[in-house]
């Protein structure tokens, strides 16, 4: 596995450039490296999505308690209190 900044950790084979398949095992660690980092700035935004999205229903639920306390003071019957 390889390191937090996507170094490899092991030595490039000198005769992998010949290679038939055109892929050595050291591409193959450096592209699952490359992976793995995509996976962790993916689940970084996916936390960070779930933080905003509980933020904004915690606004959304304050400003639907603010304006029914408006419409209270203003003796009107609520019209729209469910989502």
């Amino acid at each position: 596995m390889s390191g937090p900044n996507g170094d490899l950790g092991m030595p490039v084979e000198a005769g992998a450039e010949g290679e038939d398949d055109g892929f050595g095992e050291a591409e193959y660690a450096a592209i699952n490296s490359m992976l793995d980092q995509i996976n962790s700035c993916l689940d970084h935004l996916e936390e960070k999505n779930d933080h905003l999205h509980a933020r904004l229903q915690e606004l959304l639920e304050s400003n639907r308690q603010t304006r029914l306390e408006f419409q209270q003071q203003l003796g009107e019957a609520p019209s729209d209190a469910s989502p």
